[in-house]
Protein backbone atom coordinates (compact mmCIF):
# COMPACT_ATOMS: atom_id res chain seq x y z
CA UNK A 1 0.00 0.00 0.00
CA UNK A 2 2.75 2.45 0.97
CA UNK A 3 4.64 1.60 -2.23
CA UNK A 4 1.69 2.76 -4.34
CA UNK A 5 1.22 5.94 -2.33
CA UNK A 6 4.91 6.71 -2.78
CA UNK A 7 4.61 6.16 -6.56
CA UNK A 8 1.64 8.52 -6.72
CA UNK A 9 3.52 11.20 -4.80
CA UNK A 10 6.64 10.77 -6.96
CA UNK A 11 4.61 10.99 -10.16
CA UNK A 12 2.91 14.13 -8.88
CA UNK A 13 6.28 15.71 -8.13
CA UNK A 14 7.64 14.70 -11.54
CA UNK A 15 4.72 16.32 -13.31
CA UNK A 16 5.51 19.68 -11.73
CA UNK A 17 3.55 22.69 -12.88
CA UNK A 18 5.14 25.15 -15.30
CA UNK A 19 3.18 28.29 -16.15
CA UNK A 20 0.00 26.59 -15.00
CA UNK A 21 0.48 23.59 -17.29
CA UNK A 22 1.88 20.16 -16.51
CA UNK A 23 5.41 19.66 -17.79
CA UNK A 24 5.48 16.93 -20.42
CA UNK A 25 8.57 14.73 -20.37
CA UNK A 26 9.97 14.27 -23.88
CA UNK A 27 11.87 11.50 -25.61
CA UNK A 28 14.91 11.80 -27.87
CA UNK A 29 12.63 12.35 -30.86
CA UNK A 30 11.04 15.41 -29.22
CA UNK A 31 7.70 13.70 -28.62
CA UNK A 32 6.01 12.71 -25.35
CA UNK A 33 8.02 10.06 -23.50
CA UNK A 34 6.39 6.64 -23.90
CA UNK A 35 6.30 3.76 -21.43
CA UNK A 36 9.36 1.51 -21.61
CA UNK A 37 8.13 -1.56 -19.73
CA UNK A 38 5.90 -2.62 -16.85
CA UNK A 39 6.73 -6.34 -16.87
CA UNK A 40 9.29 -6.24 -15.48
CA UNK A 41 8.52 -2.83 -13.93
CA UNK A 42 11.37 -0.55 -14.90
CA UNK A 43 12.48 3.03 -14.44
CA UNK A 44 14.36 4.76 -11.67
CA UNK A 45 10.98 5.54 -10.12
CA UNK A 46 9.63 2.04 -10.96
CA UNK A 47 6.77 3.56 -12.95
CA UNK A 48 7.58 2.00 -16.33
CA UNK A 49 9.17 5.19 -17.72
CA UNK A 50 12.84 6.10 -18.19
CA UNK A 51 12.43 9.38 -16.34
CA UNK A 52 15.18 11.02 -14.34
CA UNK A 53 15.57 13.59 -11.63
CA UNK A 54 18.01 15.03 -9.13
CA UNK A 55 18.16 11.82 -7.07
CA UNK A 56 18.88 9.62 -10.11
CA UNK A 57 22.66 9.73 -10.02
CA UNK A 58 22.90 7.00 -12.67
CA UNK A 59 20.69 8.87 -15.16
CA UNK A 60 18.48 5.85 -16.02
CA UNK A 61 17.17 7.28 -19.30
CA UNK A 62 17.84 4.63 -21.98
CA UNK A 63 14.99 2.22 -22.75
CA UNK A 64 17.11 -0.74 -23.77
CA UNK A 65 16.14 -4.16 -25.07
CA UNK A 66 18.39 -6.60 -23.28
CA UNK A 67 20.69 -8.94 -25.17
CA UNK A 68 22.65 -11.78 -23.60
CA UNK A 69 25.84 -10.15 -24.87
CA UNK A 70 25.02 -6.94 -22.96
CA UNK A 71 23.97 -8.82 -19.81
CA UNK A 72 27.31 -10.67 -19.85
CA UNK A 73 29.16 -7.38 -20.42
CA UNK A 74 27.50 -5.53 -17.57
CA UNK A 75 28.08 -8.52 -15.27
CA UNK A 76 31.79 -8.32 -16.13
CA UNK A 77 31.66 -4.68 -14.95
CA UNK A 78 30.17 -5.69 -11.59
CA UNK A 79 26.51 -4.97 -12.36
CA UNK A 80 24.57 -8.24 -12.28
CA UNK A 81 21.27 -7.56 -14.03
CA UNK A 82 20.42 -11.24 -14.51
CA UNK A 83 20.01 -12.37 -10.90
CA UNK A 84 16.77 -11.47 -9.07
CA UNK A 85 17.11 -9.22 -6.01
CA UNK A 86 13.67 -9.33 -4.36
CA UNK A 87 14.71 -6.94 -1.58
CA UNK A 88 15.06 -4.26 -4.30
CA UNK A 89 11.91 -5.40 -6.13
CA UNK A 90 14.22 -6.47 -8.98
CA UNK A 91 13.17 -9.58 -10.93
CA UNK A 92 16.42 -10.21 -12.81
CA UNK A 93 16.56 -9.67 -16.56
CA UNK A 94 16.87 -11.93 -19.57
CA UNK A 95 17.46 -11.28 -23.26
CA UNK A 96 14.43 -9.55 -24.76
CA UNK A 97 13.40 -7.72 -21.57
CA UNK A 98 13.17 -3.94 -21.76
CA UNK A 99 14.89 -1.95 -18.99
CA UNK A 100 15.86 1.65 -18.25
CA UNK A 101 19.65 1.70 -18.34
CA UNK A 102 22.11 4.28 -17.08
CA UNK A 103 23.26 6.56 -19.88
CA UNK A 104 26.95 6.01 -19.17
CA UNK A 105 26.64 2.19 -19.04
CA UNK A 106 24.96 2.20 -22.46
CA UNK A 107 27.76 4.40 -23.84
CA UNK A 108 30.34 2.11 -22.24
CA UNK A 109 28.67 -0.84 -23.98
CA UNK A 110 28.60 1.14 -27.23
CA UNK A 111 32.36 1.70 -26.99
CA UNK A 112 32.85 -2.02 -26.29
CA UNK A 113 30.71 -3.02 -29.29
CA UNK A 114 27.88 -4.55 -27.23
CA UNK A 115 25.30 -1.73 -27.07
CA UNK A 116 21.72 -2.90 -26.83
CA UNK A 117 18.95 -1.93 -29.22
CA UNK A 118 16.92 0.93 -27.77
CA UNK A 119 13.33 2.14 -27.92
CA UNK A 120 13.72 5.74 -29.10
CA UNK A 121 10.16 6.74 -28.20
CA UNK A 122 10.81 5.55 -24.62
CA UNK A 123 14.33 6.98 -24.21
CA UNK A 124 14.38 10.27 -22.29
CA UNK A 125 15.60 13.40 -24.09
CA UNK A 126 18.37 13.76 -21.46
CA UNK A 127 20.24 11.03 -23.35
CA UNK A 128 20.94 13.61 -26.06
CA UNK A 129 23.30 15.32 -23.59
CA UNK A 130 25.49 12.19 -23.81
CA UNK A 131 25.25 11.04 -27.43
CA UNK A 132 23.77 12.35 -30.68
CA UNK A 133 20.45 11.27 -32.15
CA UNK A 134 22.22 9.96 -35.28
CA UNK A 135 24.01 7.34 -33.17
CA UNK A 136 20.89 6.48 -31.18
CA UNK A 137 18.93 5.93 -34.41
CA UNK A 138 21.50 3.31 -35.49
CA UNK A 139 20.47 1.28 -32.42
CA UNK A 140 16.74 1.80 -32.75
CA UNK A 141 14.90 -1.40 -31.85
CA UNK A 142 13.30 -3.16 -34.80
CA UNK A 143 11.14 -6.09 -33.64
CA UNK A 144 11.19 -7.57 -37.15
CA UNK A 145 14.96 -8.20 -37.09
Amino acid sequence: MYKYILLIVLNFLLMSKMNGQAKITKNVLGDKLQNCCTDPMTGFYRDGFCQTGTTDHGTHVVCAVMTQEFLDFTLSKGNNLSTPAPHYNFPGLKAGDKWCLCALRWIEALDAGVATPIMLESTHEKMLEFVGLDILKKYSFNPKK
